[in-house]
């Protein structure tokens, strides 16, 4: 238990991403992941928010769930979009009480039908500044490798990141391919003097389709060599291996190369990241 940048500290960190179910089926097949992942000893797990924080009561559910049925550590998603300062405030008082310590301070995504939405906040900066102040949590913010889909240059990205970085304690990128990808936003954020920690996300491609819609919501990009050799997979279960494989050698590569720790997004599912973890060993822990 404790918060994320003292875990952060004292060495590097192995952590999962959840999403919040919708349906009963959904919840069963959470609660069953959470167990199965429960017993690698993961430092911390986090539960995403929906667009424009559709999801905001499911989330405090599952966080506070996590928090008093598990003996994971939750971080909670908080979305700037169609929230008041009266909402975060309320919804940081809400985790306090509940025993949460550790907040990802998100800009959000718009709803996906394109209906307006109202709120206080304008960037994830105002929003973490909030959380910050409430001096309750130890914060992260998102950070893009290959660029926020909607900053105007990747140069912009970097100082609006590093101005996030200057204030919360920690960063989780966006999925990424290709190691290079990181290895650059870490340098190019030393060079504007931020050191904070950057924890790599990894996601798992089990299905090519779905990992290109995401890749292009997010900004990332998923490279040639990859689809190459997704397309001439022969079913589902080889293409479940190949992401396996492609994920836990970006993962040992990634440890050889410094990072503080891992983020793997599940997408709810325990048998790819329990995989990955087995494939890296004792490297993370």
């Amino acid at each position: 238990m404790g918060r994320i940048s003292d875990k952060l500290a004292a060495g590097r960190t192995l952590s999962y991403e959840f999403f919040p179910p919708k349906t009963i089926s959904a919840a069963l097949t959470l609660g069953r992941t959470v167990a199965e992942l429960a017993v690698l000893r993961p430092d911390f797990v986090s539960i995403t928010y929906g667009a424009g924080g559709s999801d905001r009561h499911r989330t405090g559910d599952v966080v506070g769930w996590i928090r008093r049925e598990t003996c994971l550590e939750p971080m909670a998603h908080l979305t700037c979009v169609g929230h008041t300062r009266t909402d975060v405030a309320g919804l940081l008082v809400d985790y306090r009480r509940a025993g949460i310590e550790n907040i990802l301070a998100l800009g959000g995504d718009l709803p996906a039908d394109g209906s307006a939405v109202a709120g206080d906040y304008s960037y994830a900066l105002d929003l973490l500044s909030d959380v910050a102040a409430a001096g309750c949590f130890s914060v992260g913010v998102a950070a893009h490798p290959e660029g926020h889909p909607r900053s105007p240059s990747l140069a912009s990205d970097r100082r609006h990141l590093a101005d996030k970085l200057r204030v919360a304690d920690f960063a989780i990128t966006q999925f990424f391919f290709d190691i290079e990808h990181y290895l650059r936003l870490v340098d190019e954020l030393a060079a504007l003097g931020v050191d904070k920690p950057i924890v790599p996300g990894i996601m798992p491609v089990t299905n090519l389709a779905q990992i290109q819609r995401m890749a292009a919501l997010s900004g990332a990009d998923v490279p040639q060599w990859l689809t190459d050799r997704l397309n001439v997979a022969t079913g589902p279960n080889e293409v479940r291996r190949i992401g396996v494989d492609v994920a836990s050698k970006l993962c040992a590569d990634l440890l050889a190369a410094g990072a503080p720790g891992l983020h793997v997004y599940t997408l709810n599912r325990a048998d790819v990241a329990r995989e990955i973890q087995v494939n890296v060993g004792s490297a993370v822990v």
